[in-house]
């Protein structure tokens, strides 16, 4: 009796390799990189996400500690967990499945280890909700974002628009990644005493980490998902202070 769930699981675990398997269409491309685009209008480049603080505690210093502290930040923050929700947040919107995005959305929120965060997270989501209103009029996942409250949250929204575009998983998470990843140089190229010439040098590492890390979140298990980064944390905790800055968290 126990046999034909797993017989199940399987099963759709293996659709679900098929179609991550299937080309990437033009479309679905062009929509791609216009979800990754620094000029979406969500506010991502008011955030440092703990940047800032930890090149005010000197923690970041350089380019290769910078370079350090974001590769840590993608494999241990964002795989194990924002990459990790889009993943299923994406299977979730195209099953239809509301129950179980608003579960991830609740889990989100709940592990934000401070204010900022959670609040970056909210107001990213809210931004992207009303894109999506305005790309997807009637659409009844943009219906059922709009219900979750406080709020919906970056991940989620960002994975029911990653859903919409059509692109298979590794393709949209590869996308989120990169995104984060540019974001996260830009912020630095603002706050700190680094050239273009480093950015680029260090976007070219994450990019190098993004497949790998891509892999690592499609592979999370529910009980194997986390967000627990106790030095961010600190940071984050200490920015909410900080005597001057130029990012919001």
């Amino acid at each position: 009796m126990r046999i034909e769930p797993v017989r199940r699981r399987r099963h759709r675990r293996c659709i679900a390799r098929r179609r991550d398997d299937r080309p990437l269409g033009t479309t679905s491309l062009l929509r791609l990189m216009w979800l990754a685009s620094p000029a979406l209008p969500v506010g991502a480049f008011s955030y440092s996400e703990g940047l800032e603080p930890a090149i005010e505690a000197g923690w970041v210093r350089d380019e290769a500690s910078l370079a350090a502290w974001l590769h840590d930040q993608l494999v241990l923050v964002q795989a194990r967990a924002d990459m990790a929700v889009v993943a299923l947040g994406v299977g979730a919107w195209r099953r239809g499945d509301t129950a179980r995005a608003a579960e991830l959305n609740d889990w989100v929120r709940s592990t934000r280890e401070s204010q900022e965060l959670r609040a970056q997270s909210e107001q990213m989501g809210r931004s992207m909700l009303e894109w999506l209103r305005q790309r997807h009029p009637g659409d009844d996942g943009v219906a059922e974002l709009a219900r979750m409250q406080p709020a919906p949250t970056w991940p989620l929204a960002w994975a029911l628009a990653a859903a919409r575009s059509g692109a298979p998983l590794r393709a949209a998470l590869s996308c989120h990644a990169f995104g984060w990843a540019e974001n996260m140089v830009q912020s630095a190229l603002k706050a700190m005493p680094l050239g273009q010439s480093a950015g680029q040098r260090i976007l070219h590492g994450l990019c190098e980490a993004i497949p790998a890390a891509v892999d690592a979140a499609i592979a999370v298990p529910d009980s194997g998902r986390q967000s627990y980064a106790p030095m961010l944390a600190i940071v984050s905790a200490r920015h909410e202070a900080q005597y001057s800055r130029l990012f919001r968290s």
